[in-house]
């Protein structure tokens, strides 16, 4: 990318000699992965829901794997959101209902039915434990330490409210405008 970047750019403007750090720590990426991950997954359940139920054993079940498809989706919008910790949360939550959904299709009609609901539930159960060990990192990352400061002495002044009260005070007495 940088490559591209000088033909772009006029001859007066600053050079980019090299690019900084990502600011994105591992944590932070690996919750943005798991919110596409969670678009991506979403959308199949919504869009695919009639063949993704044929695979797994649950050809009865298209209405229930889109309305899991819409919360998929829903859950990675909010994990790439600001409220990653609530995107992840729900992202197990949904997680623990799609692990509850492929226990059903263990008893399926046919061999290769059940053999691709066991897959699909050690690699929901995988992805579970990736989620829960996510959402409670940044959970505990954004836990407030400490206790918090009071600042209920400060009055947004410069010399306290007194002082602008009597600057004001002043200024009206002798018909001047205060500054600001």
């Amino acid at each position: 990318m940088l490559n591209l970047v000088p033909s772009l750019r006029s001859e007066g403007d600053p050079k980019i000699i090299e690019g900084g750090p990502s600011s994105l720590t591992p944590l932070y990426s690996t919750a943005k992965a798991l919110g596409w991950f969670s678009i991506g997954l979403g959308l199949t359940e919504l869009f695919a829901a009639r063949r993704l139920g044929a695979a797994l054993g649950l050809e009865n079940r298209t209405g229930l794997l889109r309305a899991f498809g819409v919360r998929e989706c829903a859950a990675g919008v909010t994990t790439l959101s600001t409220e990653k910790v609530a995107g992840l949360w729900s992202r197990v939550g949904g997680d623990v209902l799609d692990l509850m959904l492929l226990a059903t299709a263990f008893d399926a009609p046919r061999r290769r039915q059940r053999t691709n609901a066991k897959a699909a539930f050690v690699a929901v159960a995988a992805i579970t434990a990736v989620d829960f060990a996510t959402a409670s990192a940044l959970t505990a990352e954004r836990r407030r330490s400490g206790t918090p400061k009071d600042y209920g002495n400060r009055s947004g002044f410069p010399n306290g409210a007194r002082a602008a009260r009597q600057s004001v005070g002043a200024h009206l007495r002798t018909g001047q405008r205060a500054s600001a």
